[in-house]
């Protein structure tokens, strides 16, 4: 073979190898440019069809059978979604049993012949094995049952449940919304306290400390400065800053002032204890070490007792406006002295 014809074949076969590179590079190129979820939203649509060889039945098949006097379906029935059971001006019903717990035609089949009485275990175990089984169900897919209608409706705040706190770990809707245990399915504000505080118990004892806000007394409510729901803040604060969140109650700290203090301007928590703290107005630490920590070569005197008024004088004594004015200082231009 002469060696022309063998650098065009060498030519040809680079070409060819190259072309099948790029071709196979097309497709993953691609692939890492689409949305995924964490987990596969197959695998929690799989979960959440139930049986796929049943058929659904409608409520009265479901409630006919066993729960009609049932106080699950007594206290369903009064809720908000209950309401939407009634037949609306279409016929159709808007949300039913099915719409949560999957078909149901194979699970009465299998209840046919069994006696409350008598078969409670295997009512139970046909249940389970007909029907979405809530307690094997991990975190994601029981807030998607939720989430597959309430996504849709006018509930803005929901658009940021899978980034929050709550989702991550592994909280779901009915950790705080009990779906058949009372009528009222939203969660009243006086009921937040408790429902947050049997989770963030280090939260809980820091409000009994000296100085706190008064959330245990009933005067603000924890959603007050956060939502549960997510927000694209830290700590899924309700405002995009603490300083906003701080100055929806304390507007006379917000300014904007003329003498600032500078380095707080944003964040109150530099200085602050968010829930609660052992020191006044729940201050992080006592006043004078808490100021020496930005400003640790005020000089106080010049006299010998200099080191000692550096430690015993309360800076706020001279520095009553911590916060700002809009008034210079007596023997400077600002000192946040009134």
């Amino acid at each position: 073979m002469s060696r022309d014809k063998y650098l065009v074949k060498l030519a040809l076969f680079s070409s060819l190898l190259a072309a099948t590179f790029m071709v196979g590079c097309v497709k993953p190129l691609s692939k890492l440019k689409e949305p995924r979820p964490i987990i596969p939203i197959q695998e929690y649509e799989k979960q959440l069809l139930g049986k796929l060889t049943s058929d659904y039945v409608g409520n009265e098949n479901c409630l006919k059978g066993c729960h009609t006097h049932d106080k699950i379906a007594l206290d369903f029935k009064s809720s908000t979604m209950g309401d939407l059971l009634e037949q609306t001006s279409s016929g159709m019903q808007i949300v039913d049993c099915e719409s949560c717990h999957g078909p149901a035609s194979e699970m009465m089949d299998a209840m046919v012949g069994l006696k409350e009485e008598v078969n409670k275990k295997e009512i139970i175990a046909a249940h389970k094995e007909n029907l979405l089984d809530y307690a094997e169900l991990p975190s994601g897919a029981k807030s998607l049952v939720c989430l597959k209608c309430h996504t849709a409706n006018a509930t803005f705040n929901i658009h940021n449940w899978n980034a929050s706190s709550h989702a991550a770990n592994e909280v779901t809707c009915y950790n705080c919304h009990p779906i058949h245990a009372s009528a009222d399915l939203i969660t009243e504000p006086r009921a937040v306290e408790q429902l947050c505080l049997g989770c963030h118990l280090d939260v809980s004892a820091q409000f009994s400390l000296p100085s706190r806000h008064p959330v245990k007394e009933g005067k603000i409510y924890c959603i007050d400065c956060h939502d549960p729901h997510g927000t694209s803040t830290a700590k899924d604060l309700r405002e995009m800053t603490t300083k906003e969140s701080c100055g929806r109650c304390h507007t006379e700290k917000v300014g904007p002032f003329l003498y600032e203090h500078g380095d707080i301007t944003e964040e109150c928590t530099t200085c602050h204890a968010a829930h609660g703290s052992a020191n006044n107005n729940l201050l992080k630490y006592p006043v004078t070490f808490l100021c020496k920590q930005c400003h640790p070569q005020h000089r106080m005197s010049s006299d010998d007792f200099g080191e000692k008024s550096q430690t015993f004088t309360r800076c706020t004594d001279c520095h009553s406006m911590v916060h700002g004015s809009d008034v210079p200082g007596v023997s400077s231009n600002g000192g946040l002295t009134r």
